[in-house]
Formats: structure tokens, C-alpha cells, sequence
């Protein structure tokens, strides 16, 4: 009985918990050698509520029924939202809120042409400083809602170094010395000389840096992004890797669900990063919630592994990475960046998975016997998992 308390007071209170936290923050700074300095974020207005998941996507005909005041308090909205996330400072300064100037607009167009387009509210800040600006860096407010995504552009071109922010970090500094001093040189000068780190960087030696050290720099940072969103902020996840070690602690079983599982929300997430697939998480989520309730269902009606157990879970995996891929959708970053962070993402995905499956089994391991397992563990902790799986597919659909 004391393991079916234990059960169901970890599953409760994972109830109360998000599945899958809203798209970070980008912070795209872009910076031109004629000395035009210009800021932006972009923010999803379902960010302004208290359970962002369970809200849709705002689209042109909801946009349209807005009135000016509704409007006047989703740009409202975003001002605070940014004013607790977000400063920045130029040449080691004080740091500062940039005053961005609010519009809305649409994920794929500028103007609102397609019917269903989800819009999002873009702050636009242009920085006139009175002398050549020579650094430039941004930092995590320890009252920051969600991360931050520190990007740049100089003179049209993506920078290959990126940094995801905890609230709390700071960026590392971009050294603009050389970029507005020599624009001829701008490029290479700039990418040598962001030198200066965050928490997740290699340390380099000083005025020493290259292509591939600001590719390991924006590896390691997504890799991190990848492990917290299946620890401690995917619960779902959690739920479902759960629920397929509930089947079986045996090895063969366990790898090969695992295994499945990687494979096919790898293919979705890359897939849905680049454009190539696209579904609404009005969708996306009741499924991955009904996923939850499947795996447990079988784990009580259909004990012991058996070949169909893998198909299921391809398939509920190809639905997860669409779920994850909410982290890269509505980025711009370079192709190498992107690349990296692709793999550094999913890579931090897999570590989270296996540190799940490492606490249960360690958790479990004094259970012998395969029936005491079964009685004491599986059937209450699968009941659980599958009502909380019922729970939040019911909730999904009816909010969305």
C-alpha cells in the first residue's frame, strides 16, 4: 500500500504541472556598419496566460474581433512581459529596458493574407547612441517568465553563436570593436572576438575564437534547453517514458520501446523545425495527452512485451517531437546554428528520458519478484499515469 500512496501523491501533484512550456523568447539584435542598431522580440500572446498550453493559437479571424482597447491590453501585456524578462546594456554600462514599440504580426507574413494566421506582438527597438557602440549583451531577469534566445545579425547575416538564458545569466558579449571600425572586416572580426561567457561555454583564450568554437558554444546551450524540457518542465513526457518502463524493467523490452521512441520524435522535430510538417497544438497536445493514457491502458490489459507495443510507440513518438518542436519553430537562426541546436536539443531530450528511466529503476530495484512489481508498482502506477493521460486529453480538447 505504501507504494501506491507514494504512486499517486508524484502522479497528483504532476497534475497542477505544464506539459509543454511556450516557445522561448528571441532576442534578435541587428546591427549594420553604417551604425543602425536595432532590437526585436517576438512574443505569442498565449505567454500572457496562466496555463499558456491549454490556450489556441490567437489567428486572423480571433485578431479581427478584437477591439482597440483588447489590443491596447495585449501590447500592454507585452511591455510588462519584457520589462520583468529583459535588459540589455551597450559598452559594460548600465544596463537598461529597451523602450520597444509594439505591433502585431503574422508568423509567416508580415500582413494578415492567409485565412487562419497566427499573429504574434514584434517589439522593435532602434538603439542612436551619440558615440561607436563597441559591445553589446543582454540578461535574463531573475523574474523572467521564460528563457531568452540571444541572437544577432550584422550586416544581413545571421551569427552562428547562440545563447539559451536561465533566468538570472547573462549572455556572452558580442564585441562590436571591429565591425563598426572596418566594414570591410566587420564579419570575420566579430565572430573572432565574442569571446566573453555564459554559464554553458567553453572557456577560450583571450581574443581567440572560431567558427566551430560558436558552434560548440550554441550546442551546449540547446543541449541543456533539451534535458529541462523533459526535466523537470515536460511532464507529460515524463508520464509517457513511464508508463513504457512500467511494461517492463527487463533490458531488451525497455531499449527497444526507448529506442523506437527516440527514433520517431527525432524524424518530427527536425522535420517540424524546417517547415517540412506543420500541425496545430490544439492537436498536437490532446494527443500527446491520449499517448499517455494508451501506453498505461495497455500496461493493464496487455502485460508483457509483445512486437504491436513498438508500432504504438513510433507512432505517439512522431507526435512527441512535434511537441518539442515548439523550441525551434519560431527561431531564425543560421544553418550551422540550427544544425547544432538540433542535435545539442536532442541529445538533452535523450539525457532527460534516461534520467527518468535511471530514477525509476533505482526506485524499483529492491522489487524482486515480478509479480510484486507488478502488483505493487505497475497496475496502481499505470492506473494513475492512464487517468492523468484521460484528465489532460479532456482538458486539452475542451480548451482548445
Amino acid at each position: 500500500m505504501r507504494y501506491l500512496v507514494l504512486v499517486l501523491s508524484i502522479a497528483a501533484s504532476f497534475g497542477f504541472l505544464q506539459g509543454h512550456p511556450i516557445p522561448d523568447i528571441p532576442v534578435l539584435g541587428s546591427f549594420d556598419s553604417n551604425g543602425s542598431m536595432t532590437i526585436s522580440v517576438e512574443i505569442d500572446p498565449r505567454g500572457f496566460s496562466e496555463d499558456p498550453e491549454k490556450e489556441p493559437f490567437l489567428q486572423r479571424e480571433a485578431f479581427d474581433k478584437l477591439d482597440a482597447n483588447e489590443r491596447k491590453v495585449l501590447v500592454g501585456n507585452a511591455q510588462n512581459l519584457m520589462s520583468s524578462a529583459l535588459r540589455v546594456r551597450f559598452d559594460e554600462g548600465v544596463w537598461f529596458l529597451p523602450e520597444f514599440r509594439f505591433e502585431f504580426v503574422g508568423k509567416s507574413h508580415e500582413k494578415f493574407e492567409l485565412e487562419g494566421e497566427v499573429f504574434f506582438l514584434r517589439g522593435s527597438y532602434n538603439h542612436s547612441p551619440d558615440a561607436t557602440v563597441n559591445s553589446y549583451q543582454i540578461k535574463a531577469q531573475e523574474t523572467a517568465g521564460y528563457d531568452l534566445v540571444f541572437m544577432n545579425i550584422l550586416n544581413g547575416k545571421a551569427q552562428k553563436r547562440v545563447n539559451v538564458l536561465w533566468p538570472g545569466e547573462e549572455s556572452f558579449t558580442l564585441d562590436l570593436t571591429s565591425f563598426f571600425s572596418d566594414s570591410s572586416t566587420s564579419q570575420i572580426a566579430t565572430e573572432a572576438n565574442s569571446t566573453a561567457l555564459s554559464s554553458t561555454d567553453f572557456a577560450l583564450p583571450a581574443g581567440k575564437s572560431s567558427s566551430r568554437d560558436d558552434t560548440i558554444s550554441t550546442f551546449l546551450s540547446f543541449l541543456r534547453q533539451g534535458f529541462v524540457h523533459v526535466v523537470p518542465l515536460g511532464v507529460d513526457h515524463i508520464l509517457f517514458v513511464l508508463g513504457l518502463f512500467l511494461l517492463s524493467r527487463q533490458w531488451k523490452p525497455l531499449f527497444l520501446q526507448v529506442t523506437m521512441f527516440t527514433v520517431a520524435h527525432t524524424i518530427t522535430l527536425g522535420l517540424a523545425t524546417l517547415g517540412f510538417v506543420t500541425l496545430e497544438s490544439s492537436v498536437v497536445e490532446p494527443l500527446i495527452a491520449a499517448s499517455i493514457a494508451v501506453v498505461a491502458l495497455e500496461n493493464i490489459f496487455f502485460p508483457g512485451y509483445k512486437p504491436r507495443r513498438l508500432v504504438i510507440v513510433f507512432a505517439f513518438g512522431l507526435i512527441h517531437g512535434l511537441g518539442f518542436a515548439g523550441a525551434f519553430s519560431e527561431l531564425e537562426l543560421h544553418p550551422t546554428s540550427l544544425f547544432a541546436g538540433l542535435f545539442g536539443f536532442n541529445l538533452g531530450v535523450e539525457a532527460g528520458q534516461l534520467a527518468v528511466l535511471s530514477i525509476a529503476y533505482a526506485l524499483t530495484v529492491f522489487i524482486q519478484k515480478q509479480e510484486d512489481f507488478r502488483t505493487y508498482i505497475v497496475i496502481p502506477g499505470s492506473t494513475v499515469i492512464a487517468c492523468m493521460g484521460v484528465y489532460w486529453t479532456l482538458t486539452r480538447i475542451f480548451s482548445s
